[in-house]
């Protein structure tokens, strides 16, 4: 079933894909850092967004930025990148590892600083297949107050990353 949901969806990626088109061994994915209820988004979390534009403007300067995509939501923020497939594995740009750190650590930053509302976030991986469906993973649930190790985020989204690929192989 095709939602209007899918279709704005498939439509974002489509518009992402035709600004740089993926290359020969690149996929396109969402990573989307998702409130599970209330809201994300500038006007509940000023605090969060101010630490979070500061350092995509330090991931502008770097001249990583053409790398992926930045989307706000209302539900959170969701990041559209390039994914390097090859026989060795799988491939996600630092500078995207490192933003996705960055949102949540914002969030929880933000929380301490009094952005409401406070809600666990969830990190979820997704793409496109078929020209209609789509498939997702979610990589992990974490409250405002859970540590965030980069290294072992990195971790479960290279995992996540391969059980969506394997996904839509079917």
């Amino acid at each position: 079933m095709d939602t209007a949901w899918q279709r704005t969806f498939q439509e974002r990626m489509r518009r992402f894909e035709m600004r740089r088109p993926p290359r020969t061994g690149e996929v396109t994915v969402s990573i989307k850092v998702r409130v599970i209820s209330g809201c994300f988004h500038r006007e509940c979390s000023p605090h969060a967004y101010e630490i979070i534009d500061e350092h995509l403007s330090k991931v502008a300067a770097s001249g990583t930025a053409s790398e992926f995509g930045f989307e706000e939501h209302e539900s959170g923020p969701e990041l559209l990148a390039y994914l390097a497939v090859t026989t060795a594995g799988i491939t996600l740009a630092a500078s995207v590892i490192g933003l996705i750190t960055a949102i949540i650590k914002a969030r929880s930053e933000g929380v301490r600083k009094g952005d409401r509302p406070s809600d666990p976030l969830e990190l979820i991986v997704r793409r496109t297949h078929d020209g209609s469906g789509f498939h997702e993973e979610i990589v992990l649930r974490v409250g405002h107050k859970d540590p965030i190790d980069e290294k072992a985020l990195a971790k479960r989204l290279r995992e996540a990353l391969r059980q969506l690929l394997q996904g839509l192989k079917c």
